[in-house]
């Protein structure tokens, strides 16, 4: 099914498939590293360490770690 996003002058928007990723949360990162969660907050807060938020959640991409 192809959903027009209304704007005949532009292509039909489409999904573009992605990898999976997983995504850690910041006490998962803390035990990966065996530092504190302060510590991992700390990092996130200097831009050490990609994530994203999810609400008002941080996750962090596994593959941004060691």
């Amino acid at each position: 099914m192809i959903v027009s996003n209304g704007n005949a002058d532009r292509p039909p928007l489409t999904a573009v498939p992605r990898a999976e990723e997983r995504y850690l949360t910041v006490r998962e990162v803390a035990e990966r590293l065996r530092v504190s969660t302060a510590t991992v907050y700390a990092a996130v807060r200097r831009s050490e360490i990609p994530h994203v938020r999810v609400s008002n959640a941080i996750r962090i991409p596994a593959s941004a770690l060691p």
